[in-house]
């Protein structure tokens, strides 16, 4: 079995990197947005055009980058989504949202304190995980059966 693998949320922190150096071994491949939040706030006026209000720059923005999200979502078996500790991803709980109504598992990764506010994105997947090294666990469970050592 092979597992493609969307990474979705907080860009502030190397979870990412830690998931997908923890899955070396697997047969697992990964795809995520654009992580460079530069690129991903100015693409749309990069390659649209210049806007002089910053709600139809952000708006541009973000319609580009959900062709990428949409994509990877739609082509994931599984979707991972991140919230972190500082930063609130408003666009990782639709992104929650998306791959739970395509029937996508979704895993969850947020911290304990944020168990109340995200009480309805925890309903929608089949894991909630606090750590990364949990993701990978439960990806290696799905694809061997094993238990983690």
């Amino acid at each position: 079995m092979s597992l493609k693998i969307y990474l979705s949320g907080e860009i502030h922190t190397d979870w990412r990197e830690q998931i997908i150096e923890g899955s070396a071994g697997l047969d697992v491949s990964f795809n995520s947005p654009v992580t460079d939040h530069a690129a991903s706030d100015d693409c749309g006026v990069a390659i649209l055009g210049a806007e002089p209000d910053k709600f139809w720059h952000d708006n541009k923005g973000a319609k580009l980058n959900a062709i990428r999200t949409r994509k990877g979502i739609e082509d994931a078996d599984i979707v991972v989504v991140r919230f972190g500790e500082k930063y609130r991803q408003w666009n990782a709980a639709f992104d929650a949202g998306y791959a739970a109504a395509l029937g996508k598992s979704v895993i969850v990764l947020s911290q304990p304190d944020h168990q109340h506010a995200l009480k309805e994105v925890h309903a929608a997947a089949l894991a909630v995980a606090d750590e990364p090294r949990q993701v990978v666990d439960i990806l290696t469970y799905v694809l061997s059966g094993k238990l983690p050592a």
